[in-house]
């Protein structure tokens, strides 16, 4: 792995705050911005590093061949950088969920928008095949962003289990996390232990996701390794299709109580001049662009890395 300063580091878990700050709303893949920031197959690759090799190298090694085999200092750096984000963050972005939605939305529409220009462009050859996995890719996110979310459940094993197949979704670029986790009814239960400093239910998701994530990095890394132009097609076909999911301006059709909180069971989007109440719409406009625009400002920063 490459040689890195201070400031190097720093940035690198500025990137890993602004993965948190994704990871939190629901529509929103922290992948994607380790993706257009420019260090997202560092970060694959770093995950596959661990495995039961490593206590090999630590016991005959030493732990700095361990700590340099797994580009511990990187880790370090990112996930320090999502914890911060995570734990000083969830709060807020819950009450602009709440109380601000379409400037949040539309904000994350125009970032998610820009990024399918930029992983798609990665793309070195264009066939029949990479058009078609697109598609398939694109079809495949449309179709979980229409599924209606479930109950909220909080039985430590099923949370164990969300963890694992949440944190899959967080690392790939268009699949959020944090909708899996509403789609399984997992959302609430855990933004709640978060914000409550509840260690038992942190810890079992905690221990779910670096299950899911261990077993989910190899897989990954052996696409990139085989099939790097499909796996880019399929990547950027999820980014397109969730598109749907973070549409600024929607209409509930139905909608339940579960518990104190009321869910959206299903809605559609619409047109902000259909919108009923303020629409927002040039103020949404404007954080839009904004969003579009510091994807691409981010991709200039990480190609003079």
């Amino acid at each position: 792995m490459e040689k890195r300063n201070f400031i190097s580091y720093l940035i690198i878990s500025l990137k890993g705050m602004a993965m948190g700050a994704a990871d939190v709303v629901p529509g929103v893949s922290g992948g994607t911005i380790a993706f257009i920031s420019g260090i997202y197959e560092e970060l694959i690759t770093s995950i596959n590093n661990v495995n039961l090799s490593l206590f090999k190298t630590l016991r005959t090694e030493g732990f700095k061949a361990f700590w340099n085999k797994v580009n511990g200092n990187f880790l370090l750096a990112l996930l320090t950088g999502i914890a911060i984000s995570v734990l000083s963050l969830a709060k807020f972005i819950s009450w602009l969920l709440e109380n601000q939605p379409i400037p949040l939305w539309s904000f994350f529409f125009g970032l998610v928008l820009a990024s399918i220009f930029l992983v798609g462009k990665e793309i070195k050859k264009w066939t029949p095949g990479t058009i078609l996995i697109l598609i398939l890719g694109a079809a495949i996110a449309y179709y979980v962003t229409t599924l209606p979310p479930s109950e909220n459940i909080d039985s430590l094993p099923y949370l164990f289990f969300s963890g694992a197949l949440a944190i899959c979704a967080m690392i790939l670029p268009g699949i959020s996390g944090a909708f899996i986790l509403v789609l399984l009814g997992s959302y609430k239960t855990i933004l709640d232990a978060v914000h409550e400093r509840d260690l038992k239910v942190v810890i079992t998701v905690g221990l779910g996701a670096i299950f899911g994530l261990l077993s989910f990095a190899k897989l990954l890394k052996w696409m990139f390794t085989h099939y790097k132009n499909l796996t880019l097609a399929l990547l950027t076909g999820f980014i397109a299709g969730s598109l749907n999911k973070i549409w600024p301006w929607k209409e509930t059709l139905e909608s339940k109580l579960f518990g104190d909180k009321l869910v959206v069971l299903k809605e559609q989007n619409i047109s902000p001049y259909a919108f009923e109440g303020d629409s927002q719409i040039m103020f949404a406009i404007l954080l839009a662009i904004t969003g579009f625009s510091l994807i691409f400002i981010l991709e200039k920063l990480a190609s003079k890395k």
